[in-house]
C-alpha cells in the first residue's frame, strides 16, 4: 500500500460538517477501508473473535481514527484489531494482533464532551505551552503526553505499559495479559498480601515523584492492573511534572486514594506518613525498562 500525503483529506475540515459516516461512501475512504478491512474483522463482529457490538464501531471509528489506524498499519504496528478489552468515557482499549504478538491499542473518543475538562492537567506543563485549545488537537495532545509520560516512567524502572508508537488519537502499547484476556484491575481482585502491595505501590508514588519528577494525578485501584503476580500502573496521560501548579494537589490526592484503599483491607495507615515517605524518604533505583527514555 502506497502513502501518498497530497491525497490526505482535511479531517478538520471534513469533520466540521459531517453527517455520520457519511464520509465512507467518498472513493478516496472507500479505498482506505477496503485495505484496512480485514484488519478491521474484529470490531465490525466478525472473525474468530466471540463479541459483537457494532455500537463501539459506531463510537470509535470516525473517518480521522481510520486514517490514523490505516498509517499504523502500514508501519507493521498493528496487524488486526480484535475487541475491546477496557471501555472508558475518554477511551476504548482494544487487543490487537501483530506479528511480534498481542499489543494493546488506546484509542481516544475525538467527539466526547469528556475531554473538557482535560486542559488542566495540559496547562501549566511546559511540555505542552503553546499549542492549540481545539478539541481535536487536544485530544491528540493527551495520546502524545501519555506515550511521553510512559517512557519517562519506564526510563526509571516503573511498571507502565511499554509504549511502542502513537499516531493522532490511537496509542500502541504493550499488552499486559495472556491467552486467557486482559489483566485484571487491582479493584476486581482479593490480592493475598495486600500491604506488601501497598509498599510496592507507595514505592510507584514516590519514585514517580522524586525520579521522574511527575505525579499520576488519577492514581487509584482503578488504574492498577494486576499482571504476572506484580502491580503494573496504567493511564497515566493525566500524569504532570513538578512544575506544574497543581501538582502538590494531585499528589496528595494520589497518596489519599492509596491510603484509602489499603484501609478497606483492615489496616490503619496514616495519610501523613505516608506522604511523608513519598516526599522525604530515600527512593530505590531501579534498573530501567524497555522503551523508557
Amino acid at each position: 500500500m502506497s502513502d501518498e500525503p497530497d491525497e490526505q483529506p482535511d479531517i478538520d475540515a471534513l469533520m466540521k460538517g459531517e453527517k455520520k459516516y457519511e464520509w465512507l461512501s467518498e472513493p478516496r475512504f472507500q479505498r482506505l477501508f477496503t485495505d484496512i478491512e480485514d484488519g478491521l474483522q474484529g470490531v465490525l463482529g466478525r472473525g474468530k473473535f466471540e463479541w459483537v457490538d457494532r455500537r463501539v464501531f459506531d463510537q470509535v471509528f470516525d473517518s480521522s481514527t481510520l486514517l490514523a489506524v490505516h498509517k499504523l498499519m502500514q508501519k507493521g504496528g498493528i496487524d488486526t484489531i480484535d475487541y475491546p478489552i477496557a471501555r472508558g468515557k475518554e477511551a476504548h482499549v482494544f487487543h490487537a494482533s501483530t506479528n511480534h504478538g498481542p499489543v494493546a491499542v488506546k484509542i481516544f473518543h475525538t467527539s466526547n464532551a469528556v475531554f473538557k475538562g482535560l486542559a488542566k492537567y495540559i496547562d501549566g506543563d511546559p511540555r505542552f505551552s503553546g499549542l492549540s485549545r481545539r478539541h481535536r488537537e487536544l485530544v491528540n495532545i493527551w495520546v502524545r503526553k501519555e506515550f511521553r509520560n510512559l517512557k519517562r516512567m519506564r526510563k526509571h524502572g516503573l511498571r507502565v505499559p511499554e509504549p511502542l508508537d502513537s499516531l493522532k488519537n490511537v496509542l500502541v502499547m504493550s499488552y499486559l495479559g495472556d491467552d486467557k484476556g486482559a489483566s485484571p484491575r487491582l479493584k476486581d481482585i482479593t490480592i493475598d498480601e495486600p500491604y506488601e502491595v501497598f509498599e510496592e505501590l507507595l514505592d510507584f508514588v514516590a519514585v514517580n515523584w522524586q525520579s521522574c519528577g511527575l505525579v499520576h494525578a488519577d492514581f487509584s485501584e482503578y488504574n492498577v492492573l494486576w499482571y504476572d503476580g506484580e502491580p503494573w500502573v496504567i493511564d497515566v496521560g493525566q500524569a504532570v511534572i513538578h512544575r506544574h501548579p497543581n501538582a502538590e494537589e494531585f499528589l496528595v490526592r494520589d497518596v489519599t486514594r492509596l491510603v484509602e484503599w489499603i484501609n478497606r483491607q483492615g489496616y490503619s495507615v496514616e495519610l501523613a506518613e505516608s506522604l511523608a515517605r513519598v516526599l522525604d524518604d530515600p527512593v530505590p533505583t531501579l534498573p530501567p525498562l524497555s522503551g523508557g527514555d
